[in-house]
């Protein structure tokens, strides 16, 4: 009798193949921001008119706030790269655990359902695993304006008492300048009675966005971009059709692409005040930057080595800590890089050294020795900016890396694979 051996099936995890060493030339189209549109989208809560969003980027994230809007009721429509949201039919205070579990954003939903119906039940938010993510500044701003406010079980409960279920404006300080904060008592404040001031608010442009839109729709806010901001209380607010600013974060991970691969590159839209303090450190590496319009062209040849530290815009992100530190692996000379922001926002150094990277971690410190080539291999992205870092990493090395850990990277780059292979890359997504 003879025996068939069945090899067993294995179920393959999404990757992408990257063939490196290719120099890169062409024009790379940044797309919305993600972490402005995710925001912007749940101030449809704060309506009962269409709002209608442009330069929406198609991301897994976005998807997902669209599913979490309409379980509360509102109406969800996309068409190419606009949204329109109808938040007539708001039904619900509480989106369900299954849906937030996994969106970090989701938590913006509490301040704008608060002001409109004076209740809101929304669990602890999910996201990145790359350290906590307190709401203590939010509930803190939210008790302020008059709400009652208790976290049971991982859901966080908030009601307006009293028989109008309206907010009251008030002094806001907080005690660090949080942007998730900053935003979410913007919104709550928007419909609030009276003024509310927030003092120590953040300063980064998406809070500049929310503020463009928010105006847009009727409301009276001053000093956004600045630690001040001051919202004036309306009665209702109303519909409006805005535009999505540019990804910055998109932007300089395709400059670092550029800078990574010695390549030449125009990247574009970009609004170079948004990339102040990366764009100052690409100057100093050696990168060439010139901007024409809208649109910022970068060369680079021999990088050299430079120190940075993770701060509150417009310090240098954290989002772009990881891939910038993909770059200054294959720099000349040794560098510093220091994380301020998250604690455990270091968890692709150790994936780089499976590339040949010479880095040493001491505390939220790596150290970097330049090596002059790193060589293909298979590594994992623990979360969305340290999957682009790895695949960053692929562009430059010798031979073949294959990058897991797509289910993070889709929640903020929009066909990242297409774009690139779009300027000389050589890249496969598996299977």
């Amino acid at each position: 009798m003879t025996l068939m051996v069945v090899p067993s099936t294995q179920v393959l995890s999404p990757q992408l193949e990257i063939a490196g060493g290719r120099r890169l030339a062409g024009e790379l189209r940044v797309s919305g921001a993600k972490n402005s549109a995710l925001v912007l989208m749940t101030a449809s809560l704060l309506t009962a008119d269409a709002l209608r969003l442009r330069n929406v980027p198609p991301l897994t994230d976005i998807l997902g706030m669209g599913d979490i809007l309409g379980s509360l009721g509102v109406g969800v429509q996309r068409s190419a790269d606009s949204l329109v949201l109808d938040g007539s039919g708001l039904n619900q205070s509480s989106p369900p655990y299954e849906l937030v579990n996994s969106l970090r954003a989701s938590f913006f939903c509490i301040g704008p359902l608060l002001a409109r119906l004076g209740i809101a039940q929304v669990p602890l938010p999910g996201g990145c695993q790359i350290g906590t993510r307190p709401v203590v500044e939010h509930v803190k701003g939210l008790k302020a304006l008059g709400a009652h406010v208790t976290i049971d079980h991982g859901v966080v409960s908030a009601v307006v008492p009293g028989r109008r279920r309206r907010l009251t404006g008030g002094r806001i300080h907080l005690d660090c300048p949080s942007v998730g904060a900053t935003e979410t008592l913007m919104m709550a404040a928007a419909l609030a009675e009276g003024e509310t001031v927030i003092d120590n608010a953040a300063l980064e442009p998406e809070v500049i966005d929310l503020a463009g839109l928010l105006t847009a729709m009727g409301a009276r806010i001053r000093g956004a971009g600045t630690t001040t901001i001051t919202i004036e209380g309306v009665e209702r607010l109303h519909g409006a059709d805005y535009a999505v600013i540019p990804d910055r974060i998109e932007a300089g991970t395709f400059l670092l692409a550029a800078a990574i691969t010695r390549s030449r590159l125009r990247v574009g839209p970009v609004i170079p005040e948004h990339l102040g303090a990366v764009l100052t450190k690409l100057e100093d590496v050696g990168c060439k930057l010139t901007m024409d319009g809208s649109t910022l062209e970068i060369s680079a040849d021999e990088i050299r080595a430079v120190d940075l530290r993770t701060q509150p815009f417009p310090g240098f992100p954290t989002d772009l800590q990881a891939p910038f530190m993909s770059l200054l692996a294959t720099a000349q000379g040794t560098s510093i890089i220091t994380e301020n922001i998250f604690e455990n926002r270091l968890q692709h150094v150790a994936e780089l050294q499976r590339m040949g990277a010479a880095i040493r971690l001491q505390g939220n410190t790596a150290f970097i020795e330049g090596v002059p080539r790193l060589s293909g291999a298979p590594v994992q992205g623990s979360d969305l900016r340290a999957s682009a870092a790895m695949v960053l990493a692929g562009l430059a090395a010798d031979g073949v890396t294959s990058v897991q850990g797509l289910e993070y990277l889709d929640r903020g780059y929009a066909d990242l694979e297409g774009k690139l292979n779009g300027v000389g890359a050589s890249i496969r997504r598996l299977p």
